[in-house]
């Protein structure tokens, strides 16, 4: 392993959280507008994070209590439980859907260019993830368990269906016509999971979960022996900007998720969970992935990359596309995010399969991230960088501060390494 548990816990417990407990607000949730100096520049609630710290707090509250991390556990567990509240009592709009930000008392803001509340599936899924954190923080005998349950299958069939109907906005990553995008069935597979760690019975959640599955890997899924499609072309021999660029890091995170979900699935019995490609063809992906973001120049690994390393290149339309501006303006910037995830997932991929070569990669990219990210004033991570490592004062994808990655890596790898050492 690239690191101790006590290392990875020391991180947490002193650089990461220390940082978010002045930004959680009372009553439920966090606030994440901040600048990269620490400046809180809004009071807005981007539902997106709100799922993702509700979630966050169960997890950590649940690790307390396994005697991984020495924090306040109840005070996590009611965190997780206001967080959740938060989103189902304000952020749900009764059609599967949620706002994509509310103000700081919780009323829903306009975030469409015509007004509208809803825009992003990924919101909506993060909700149900928040919901799905909240639930196994809640007390057994609550009488919300029923309709937070009952919400949270609501916008994972709903963000089901209009993946696969291609009608899902997806805000701020829009998908342009004529592609599918790895990050739907993705996101389900990992939601569908999560859910069902909370509600073990969830028949919905699974059928959800073994569907997001066959379209990863089934037949004209996204996943290849050794590469695999972040937008996949209707046309699959089209050679263009958007069907030969790949996100390493969305990939790697992938990876992790996948091997969460079958040993989770396995545990239970679930059926099904044989369908799953094996942790030893998830590792050839991770190498694949991590062989063709690295930057051998300056360390670490590229936010984009083409299907064969470096600069995403191909044909494009005279005007560019939102989403194919952010891959050529943003391919080399060095993000948290990828980081956060790579180590973990690289890490987790190299003790499954004692892959010598993974373990040596989780190495370089721990020594790399934790000597580029974290603040040396001691204020969490400057999440931003350029390809050289230098921070970067600019919004990626939303503008907040991200709760979420670092603080899951953390959590996930101390887990790791502190089972190994009990088992050792």
């Amino acid at each position: 392993m690239p690191e101790s548990a006590t290392s990875w816990r020391r991180h947490l417990e002193t650089v990461v959280l220390p940082w978010w407990e002045q930004a959680v607000r009372p009553h439920g949730g966090v606030f994440t507008c901040y600048s990269n100096d620490g400046t809180r520049i809004s009071d807005d609630l981007y539902t997106w994070s709100q799922g993702r710290w509700a979630w966050l707090a169960a997890e950590l509250a649940e690790e307390a209590r396994a005697g991984r991390l020495s924090v306040d556990a109840e005070l996590w567990q009611q965190r997780a439980v206001d967080s959740a509240a938060l989103i189902a009592d304000h952020a749900l709009l009764g059609d599967g859907t949620v706002a994509f930000r509310l103000s700081s008392d919780g009323t829903p803001l306009p975030s469409g260019p015509d007004g509208e509340l809803a825009t992003s599936v990924f919101a909506d899924l993060f909700a149900a993830l928040g919901l799905a954190g909240g639930l196994r923080a809640l007390p057994v005998d609550d009488s919300r368990r029923s309709h937070w349950t009952g919400a949270a299958t609501q916008l994972l069939l709903t963000a089901e269906l209009s993946s696969v109907e291609r009608t899902a906005l997806s805000e701020p990553y829009p998908v342009p016509e004529g592609y599918a995008d790895l990050a739907a069935p993705m996101s389900l597979v990992h939601t569908a999971s999560e859910l069902l760690r909370a509600v073990p019975d969830s028949a919905p959640a699974r059928a959800v979960r073994d569907r997001a599955w066959t379209r990863l890997h089934g037949e004209n899924g996204f996943l290849r022996e050794d590469w695999w499609w972040e937008f996949r072309p209707d046309d699959q021999t089209e050679q263009t900007l958007l069907s030969r660029h790949r996100t390493p890091g969305h990939l790697l995170e992938l990876t992790w998720m996948l091997v969460h979900s079958a040993e989770e699935a396995s545990a239970r019995g679930d059926i099904g969970a044989e369908q799953l490609p094996g942790t030893r063809g998830l590792a050839r992906l991770a190498r694949r992935a991590v062989a063709i973001g690295e930057d051998n120049e300056q360390g670490g690994l590229f936010r984009y990359v083409d299907a064969s390393g470096r600069r995403p290149e191909g044909p494009h339309a005279e005007a560019l596309s939102r989403y194919e501006q952010l891959v050529t303006d943003t391919w080399d910037t060095k993000l948290w995010w990828v980081h956060a995830e790579a180590m973990y997932a690289t890490a987790l991929l190299a003790q499954r399969t004692g892959d010598a070569h993974l373990a040596a990669v989780a190495q370089l990219i721990s020594d790399y991230t934790l000597s580029t990210f974290p603040d040396p004033d001691g204020a969490e991570w400057l999440q931003i960088r350029n390809r050289a490592g230098v921070p970067l004062d600019q919004v990626v994808a939303l503008p907040v501060k991200d709760p979420f990655h670092i603080a899951r890596s953390l959590l996930l790898l101390n887990r790791l390494t502190a089972t190994l050492s009990q088992e050792i």
